[in-house]
């Protein structure tokens, strides 16, 4: 089996399962945003349930439209902290103590190797990077997760990725990733596991693989997932809250694709309106300018990013004709750019320093796109419309490339500004 048939199998209680299959499974941690939580709310209350399957697996997160930005988002989140008051829920994350879920949540030791989460958001897939299986579902399943401790799953076919050489400067996990949408398409792995691996996935830090995975749902996948490793021991070693299980893939297992990348012939990549899938070398967009920036969301908000960012910005001048938004994930990353004197670098720079929000990833506030403007962003999705006006245009990048167009004011490499 692959490792996510065997992870499924072991939460259906079988010793073996096989793609098509459908099964009910146990689920190690059940997550909810102010969003899509009043949605479970309500249809928990709907069928009836008493009480709560477990109190300290249920994970509620205000990060969308949090710190609440008008009336209607904080009754969304009051929704939330009054559920978890009711059940007396140990997992919900207020504002000074959230952050973006998908960061938050594997930085706090609460997803661990061998885990099957779900959650009401697409990017929940993002924990397979930790050697998880990690897949959005709709809100109702999450109400019958939260009463229940199970879910019904179909057992995806999966994908291999396998990834060779050595990365080119400034290339991370980001680019790897939509250069991988860019070859299949954002619906290339339509319900499949994407199973990545290779000598350049084993030397990525856990950083890169997390973004890897968050963006799986991008090209169709059902969950994102990399065998643990050094890395993944390293990362949880001192912050699972929870003992954990190292599942493999076996050498016989069965793959309905392989697709194989060097590595070494793969650019900075930045993805075009309007869709994922829509990627060129980012040398090639040099006459696209650019009215905002974005370094922030699960997809490249963590410490690592931030890093990367102010390494580009440091001493330099965000372009008059541009706006820079940085969004640490998380506020112990917040804290962290905070003591390294990253916000200082930034702010110094003329970009804006924000508390954690997923903010304008999605249009909710933040940094709203008017008609005819063009960001360049470390988020996850460019569809018509995602970032505010359906006439303004969102282009997505790694975090150095998008601090070098803040910088020129226009789509931009690294190696133009330093």
């Amino acid at each position: 089996m692959t490792i996510t048939e065997k992870i499924l199998a072991a939460h259906a209680g079988k010793e073996k399962v096989s793609p098509g299959e459908l099964i009910n499974a146990r689920v190690d941690l059940v997550l909810a945003n102010d969003i899509t939580a009043p949605i479970s709310i309500r249809e928990f209350r709907k069928i009836g349930a008493k009480d709560v399957f477990d109190r300290d697996r249920i994970a509620l997160i205000p990060d969308h439209f949090a710190p609440q930005k008008d009336i209607q988002a904080a009754e969304q989140c009051r929704m939330l902290r009054d559920f978890s008051r009711e059940y007396d829920l140990g997992l919900y994350f207020e504002v000074g103590r959230m952050g973006v879920e998908h960061a938050l949540l594997p930085e706090q030791g609460l997803v661990v190797p061998g885990d099957l989460v779900i959650g009401a958001d697409s990017h929940t897939c993002t924990y397979g990077a930790l050697g998880a299986f990690s897949t959005g579902v709709g809100s109702t399943d999450v109400a019958s997760a939260m009463a229940t401790g199970e879910c019904w799953f179909r057992v995806p076919e999966t994908m291999k990725f396998i990834y060779y050489g050595k990365l080119n400067r400034w290339v991370s996990g980001k680019d790897l990733i939509l250069h991988t949408i860019g070859d299949i398409g954002v619906d290339g792995a339509l319900y499949r596991a994407m199973e990545f691996e290779g000598e350049a996935i084993s030397s990525l830090p856990m950083a890169g693989r997390l973004t890897m995975c968050n963006m799986a749902i991008e090209a169709g996948g059902k969950n994102g997932i990399i065998v643990p490793d050094v890395v993944t021991e390293e990362y949880v070693t001192g912050r699972a809250k929870r003992e954990y299980t190292l599942y493999t893939s076996d050498n016989d297992a069965s793959y309905v694709d392989v697709r194989e990348y060097d590595c070494s012939r793969i650019p900075l990549t930045v993805s075009c309106p309007h869709l994922p899938s829509n990627t060129r070398p980012a040398e090639e967009l040099s006459s696209i300018a650019i009215d905002q920036v974005v370094v922030g969301s699960c997809t490249n908000g963590r410490i690592e990013d931030m890093r990367e960012a102010a390494e580009i910005i440091k001493g330099r001048k965000v372009s008059s004709n541009t706006r820079m938004i940085v969004i640490p994930a998380t506020q112990q990353i917040y804290l962290e750019a905070v003591r390294e004197g990253l916000a200082e670098i930034f702010v110094e720079a003329g970009a804006v320093f924000s508390t954690p929000t997923c903010g304008p990833c999605l249009g909710g506030h933040m940094g709203i796109l008017a008609k005819g403007e063009r960001a360049i962003a470390t988020t996850n999705r460019n569809f018509v419309g995602r970032m505010g006006h359906p006439e303004s245009e969102v282009y997505l990048s790694n975090p150095a490339v998008a601090a070098a167009s803040a910088v020129l004011g226009r789509i931009a490499t690294p190696g133009e500004v330093q």
